[in-house]
């Protein structure tokens, strides 16, 4: 029996956008994102459907120079990636996801190979594979950084939307290469060019710590850089990757010759911890110091898919690792929507395939939820309820492993840092580690309530899960077998304070 998604209804909340929080007598603005409306769906319709935004298909190219050396070098398809899209559709459909998108990147007028090749494939995948929705998109090099995926809503004008963006903001794209176009500057320029576009695509960060070589000693990637594409583009830069690709590299014989290859993601220099990258995983680090702010920065994972293991690569079918649950109807606005409003948790190896955090009033009369929000009267209770599915059955990698702790983290939230740089909330603290003997269970469902009392300033609440004993996910080491180390993070619920 394999892992699947089930389903769980649980009516979602909306409160409004922007609502006031208060400390002391200075008001704390709980963010929201602009220029997007709900999608006119019954909330009470959503489930969690699984998906990956960052695969790779043959149209990651590589390159040959011309013999002339003025020429642009010319694309040779599957140099980098090697599967036809309709190929990582239908690997993902089996391993249980409903959402993907295609993202391929390359050099010199790639945006030609994605508007002339990639997307006529992915027409064709939509048609051979209809029961995954399948949106178009690109790894974009990033002007200033590194990688980002770039999602389009699906409509008539979605090839063109992403032509624009490639061929004009892609750092990679001109030929002779243009260092100009490498700049954190010019990536500001982008959001805002995208931002300007009627239905606005998603930009995630892919692999944000990557290049960092050390705990809190970013390079390509730093918290200054993150919080400015925020506030230019709320609606367009929702968050980064939390669990980055490339997770299967140990086991593949490869690694013994590649040190790459035996590290989780390929971070070498700063590893992984639990497989989550170091700004997502820090107890009280970036992602928590951006929630201190009361900034809705939500995280994912992902395959970046390339090669399958088996087949010499470092990488794992879409799904079947690793899966972003998106809470949603089964239609591509209502997706997007959902990622751009943090109805997100992320989970590795399948250890959950539901997660619905609920925070509400001790009189049940208010509550919010992943992704939303909670307003309360000064001094007020809130009862936390955590619910989750742990399904029985092996994975996709041939083991049954069980939830063996949840931790309820908050955090105070605190306004904009003074320091845009900062990477710290020191107010970050577990309110409440669960156990087996403080959870009840009904075959695979899993249920946990706590009450914070006395909620006086506004804060945030986020969950975490294991199926080890590790009180905080340390470093992973090089040729860790993926599948043993499994964890799982839900998007936070902000509680404002009246």
């Amino acid at each position: 029996m394999h892992r699947f998604a089930g389903i769980l209804v649980v009516a979602a909340m909306g409160l409004p956008a922007g609502a006031l929080a208060h400390e002391g007598s200075h008001p704390i603005r709980i963010e929201a994102p602009k220029g997007t409306k709900a999608a006119k769906v019954d909330p009470s319709k959503r489930r969690w459907l699984a998906g990956d935004h960052h695969v790779h298909s043959r149209y990651s190219v590589s390159f040959t120079p011309n013999p002339d050396g003025k020429s642009a070098p010319t694309p040779v398809v599957a140099g980098d990636a090697k599967y036809p899209i309709p190929t990582n559709a239908a690997m993902g459909a089996k391993f249980g996801l409903s959402w993907m998108v295609a993202t391929d990147h390359g050099g010199p007028q790639h945006s030609k190979v994605n508007r002339d090749m990639a997307y006529p494939e992915l027409l064709k995948s939509r048609r051979e594979v209809p029961g995954v929705i399948q949106f178009y998109g690109m790894e974009l090099n990033t002007p200033g950084a590194e990688h980002s995926s770039v999602i389009v809503p699906q409509n008539p004008a979605e090839r063109d939307v992403l032509f624009g963006i490639e061929s004009q903001y892609d750092h990679r794209e001109p030929w002779p290469a243009n260092p100009a176009w490498n700049t954190e500057p010019r990536m500001v320029e982008a959001l805002k060019y995208m931002a300007a576009i009627p239905a606005p695509p998603v930009v995630i960060a892919n692999h944000p710590a990557r290049t960092a070589t050390g705990m809190g000693a970013y390079t390509l990637v730093s918290p200054g850089e993150l919080r400015n594409w925020r506030d230019v583009a709320p609606q367009v830069a929702i968050g980064m990757e939390g669990a980055p690709g490339h997770q299967a590299g140990a086991l593949n014989a490869k690694a013994q010759a590649d040190p790459d290859d035996a590290f989780r993601g390929s971070y070498r220099r700063a590893p992984t911890m639990g497989g989550y990258d170091q700004l997502t995983a820090r107890l009280g680090g970036f992602w928590d110091s951006m929630l201190a702010e009361g900034r809705g920065w939500w995280i994912t994972s992902t395959s970046d898919s390339h090669r399958h293991y088996t087949e010499g690569g470092s990488d794992f079918w879409p799904g079947e690792y690793s899966k972003t649950y998106v809470k949603a109807v089964k239609q591509p606005a209502d997706v997007l929507d959902g990622l751009r409003h943090g109805r997100v948790f992320t989970v590795l190896g399948d250890l959950v395939s539901e997660l619905d955090v609920t925070a509400q009033t001790t009189d049940g009369q208010a509550r919010g939820e992943i992704g939303g929000k909670l307003n309360v009267v000064r001094g007020s209770d809130v009862t936390v309820v955590i619910r989750l599915r742990d399904p029985a059955g092996a994975n996709f990698g041939g083991k049954s492993p069980d939830v063996s702790r949840v931790d309820l983290i908050v955090g105070d939230i605190t306004g904009p840092a003074a320091d845009r740089t900062t990477d710290r909330n020191t107010t970050t603290r577990v309110e409440r580690r669960f156990g087996p003997r403080d959870w009840t269970r009904d075959g695979e469902r899993i249920a946990m309530v706590h009450t914070i009392r006395n909620v006086t300033g506004p804060i945030y609440l986020r969950v975490r899960g294991t199926n080890g004993n590790e009180l905080e996910p340390t470093p992973d080491t090089a040729g860790e077998d993926p599948w043993s180390d499994l964890w799982f993070y839900a998007n936070p619920v902000f509680i404002a304070v009246k």
